[in-house]
């Protein structure tokens, strides 16, 4: 008897094993060929850059996050902005068929942005950008201010800091760059352990909790359509070593809004504070809640602040 009912289990596990590894397969297929339907690459000095566009009407540069790639920036775009307003979503370094160099910094991301402006005949842009897409959105402002006519940050880092909060956000960085490494690892635990991944998102489940249900497809559009992170791994540890633009942030000229959580535990409240610290005439949008998924936790009032940024100052633009 024992021994048949071993057999049972070992077959019903087997059974199990087979379900998991086909629907993994499935998914697999499908993030695949989505990445690889959609997007243009060109060449540059500064290796390949790949991005789509979308909309018509002032143009907006969508910068994604860490994890992220056009696929993110495109996403990041429809969530803050409508159809009256023309974006541009690159891939940045390392992420999908964005070239990584060796010793590449965030300046040089800085100016590929250029690079592809002239590419598109685009001299100047709105810059909106979501977390890791901060510090080379910044420096954008920074090294060519004469093509950014608004910065808008949404839960961005921005400079390093010695306290111990922080700490444990690196150590979260660098979980998340193991994660990212590996396809398999990261569709289990997003599939398995969803609610604790977006606490090492930096969104604790109070968060989630108070989610309506288009906040929470679009926290799921962003978690499931990272999927596959191998080829965006590149991209993420070159994000988790490569320097903050810190003090150099004192030269921006550009109208910047920043948005961000007081309890996002990702990218820390203290990267809004020192830019709007820095920043001259900075303007700064504190969520008491949302964490760092503060994109679709304040989506409506995200959306419509970016919006009324852009445009005030588009209207100021010689």
């Amino acid at each position: 008897m024992r021994g048949k009912r071993l057999r049972w289990i070992v077959a019903g596990l087997a059974a199990l094993v087979v379900l998991i590894s086909a629907a993994y397969l499935r998914d697999m297929h499908h993030a695949y060929r989505r990445i690889r339907s959609h997007g243009t690459v060109i060449a540059s000095p500064y290796g390949d850059i790949e991005f789509s566009t979308g909309g018509s009407g002032p143009p907006v540069l969508a910068v994604h996050g860490s994890g992220g790639g056009y696929d993110q920036g495109e996403l990041l775009a429809r969530a803050v902005l409508d159809d009256r307003f023309h974006w541009i979503a690159p891939s940045r370094f390392g992420y999908l068929r964005s070239t990584f160099h060796e010793g590449a910094t965030f300046d040089d991301q800085a100016h590929a942005y250029a690079h592809l402006l002239d590419h598109l005949g685009i001299q100047r842009v709105a810059v909106v950008a979501l977390s890791h897409g901060g510090p080379s959105a910044l420096l954008f402002a920074v090294i060519h201010p004469e093509r950014v006519y608004s910065l808008t940050l949404i839960s961005c880092g921005v400079a390093s800091s010695t306290e111990q909060d922080q700490d444990q956000a690196n150590q979260k960085g660098n979980l998340l760059v193991t994660v990212y490494s590996h396809n398999p690892l990261y569709w289990g635990i997003t599939k398995l352990f969803r609610k604790q991944f977006l606490v090492l998102m930096g969104a604790d489940h109070t968060v989630t909790a108070r989610m309506g249900p288009e906040q929470r497809e679009l926290v799921r559009r962003i978690i499931d359509d990272m999927n596959p992170v191998v080829p965006r791994s590149e991209g993420v540890l070159f994000d988790n070593t490569a320097t903050l633009p810190n003090e150099r942030i004192a030269a921006i000229r550009t109208p910047t809004l920043i948005l961000h959580a007081k309890d996002d535990t990702l990218q820390l409240y203290h990267n809004a504070q020192f830019a709007a610290a820095t920043i001259p005439g900075a303007k700064l949008v504190s969520f008491d809640s949302g964490g760092h998924l503060l994109l679709a936790a304040e989506q409506p009032a995200v959306s419509t602040a970016t919006q009324a940024h852009i445009r005030e100052h588009m209207s100021q633009s010689p």
